[in-house]
Formats: C-alpha cells, structure tokens, sequence
C-alpha cells in the first residue's frame, strides 16, 4: 500500500501537464485574436473627404451708374446734338448686378446736312459662386458670348475684329457696316472685361440730306474713348464695397437669374 502512493503522485502530475499547455495555448490564441481584430477595426475606418475648395471672391460687388459712367464733354463730343445728354436709363430689375444707357442725337449742319450718332452701353457683373465658379471666370466665359454676339449681327458687312489692348483685363474691338434708311452706317462695338464684370459698347453714325458718312476711323477712337472712361468707373466701385461680399451675394443668390445667362440689356438701335 506505501509503494503505491509514489506511483500515484507521478502519474498525477503527468496528467497535469497537457492540461497547463492547453491553458497556455488557448491564452496565446486569444491574444493573438485580438490584435487582429484591433488591426482590422483600424484598417476598415474610411479616410475623411477633403473640402471642396473656396472660390475667389468677386472683384466688383456693385456697378456705377450707366448713365453716369462716361464723361459729359465725352457724351457731347461724341453725340452731338443729343436729344437726352443725361442719356436714357434701360430697364433693370437689380442695377447693381445689370445696368444700361443709350444716347442719340441729329447734329444739324444746314446746307452740309446732318451727322447721326448713337451710342449705347451695357454693364453685367457676375457674383462668384461655390457651383458656378468665379466672378472672373462667370464674367470671361459671357465677354466670350458677347464678341460672338457682335461678331453675328444681322445684316453686317464688313465684319472685321480685333484685340482692344489697353482696355481692361482684355477686350475686343468689333467694326463693321450696315445700310438702313437709305443710309450707310459705320459701327463699333468695344467688348470689355474688367474683373467679373463685362461691358459692351457701341458706337455708330451715318451722314443725312448729303453729309458725309463718318470714317471708321472716327468711330472707333469715339468707341475706345467711351469705354476706357466706363471701366474706370467700374474699377472705382471696388473703393467703395471692396472684394468683400455680403452673403446673398456670396452665395450668388440675387444675380444667378439676371446676371447667369450673359444677355446683355443694351439696345441696338443705331
């Protein structure tokens, strides 16, 4: 009976073995288990989405007056005999986004006959906006629209165009002819940018009862002259508001309908 009992103790403790390693395993396999869960769990968070970038603010948050925007001694050099030299005010439902003025006068030299001239202008300012873009890039896409315009329009000959360097931002010079009332018509239209603002002069003039038709010359000195004058009152309402916008404008609400389209409110009378 004492032998016995050494024997059990030994096998006892050898029984006891695979037991602890079984322990140890499973512990091992646990550990192992949760840094992979804890590296997948990190693997699977999605990366954060970049903010979309800001657009520039807009240059010009308002426009100067159309009718105020070229000179006076201009306006009587240029329109002789005008019958308003105060100019006529064209329609606007927001003048600081769409703005216009026309001039027109019949210059009676007796026995010589009469000079005619008329003379419009036409103002669109482009707010920037997070969907649309830029002011500037609004405002060049629709200076784009506006020499094609030109460039198209009925009944001219003689299409001829041209850079008007010197001129804002950039700028194209637009001649061409047009018979109407029996008479020969010497046009020029100046197409202007200035910032996200476009502006788009024209000049024209014919000669009555046997006066001479003006030179296209002439013409296009009058039409550069009147428009380098309306760009520098643009650039002056920059003193005035600053490249800051308040947040309608910012947002583009209140010129996307009238001012988004790039139709212009200038007549084209002559």
């Amino acid at each position: 009976m004492h032998r016995s009992a050494p024997r059990l103790s030994r096998i006892l403790a050898c029984a006891a073995v695979p037991v602890m390693l079984v322990a140890v395993g499973c512990s091992s396999d646990s550990g192992s288990d949760g840094k992979k869960s804890a590296g997948s769990s990190s693997s699977g968070t999605a990366a954060p989405t970049p903010s979309e970038p800001t657009v520039e603010p807009a240059k010009f948050t308002d426009l100067p007056d159309p009718c105020g925007s070229i000179g006076k001694k201009t306006i009587e050099d240029l329109v002789p005999g005008a019958k308003k030299k105060g100019g006529t005010a064209g329609g606007s439902s927001d003048l600081s986004v769409r703005g216009s003025c026309s001039w027109n006068g019949l210059d009676d030299q007796g026995i010589k006959g009469s000079q005619y001239r008329w003379m419009d202008i036409g103002f669109t300012r482009f707010d920037s906006d997070q969907s649309l873009g830029s002011g500037a890039e609004r405002a060049t896409e629709d200076y784009g629209k506006q020499v094609a315009k030109a460039k198209a329009s009925e009944g001219a000959k003689k299409v001829a165009a041209e850079p008007a360097d010197g001129i804002g931002d950039e700028a194209t010079l637009v001649t061409y002819g047009l018979s109407k009332t029996d008479e020969d018509f010497v046009y020029a239209t100046v197409v202007a940018r200035t910032g996200n603002v476009v502006i788009t002069l024209t000049y024209n003039g014919a000669g009555y009862a046997g006066a001479k038709t003006p030179s296209s010359a002439d013409i296009v000195k009058g039409a550069r002259k009147a428009t380098e004058e309306a760009v520098a009152a643009v650039e002056k309402t920059a003193g005035s508001g600053g490249a800051d916008e308040d947040a309608d404008k910012g947002s583009g609400k209140g010129s996307d309908t009238d001012a988004g389209d790039g139709s212009k409110a200038s007549p084209k009378a002559g």
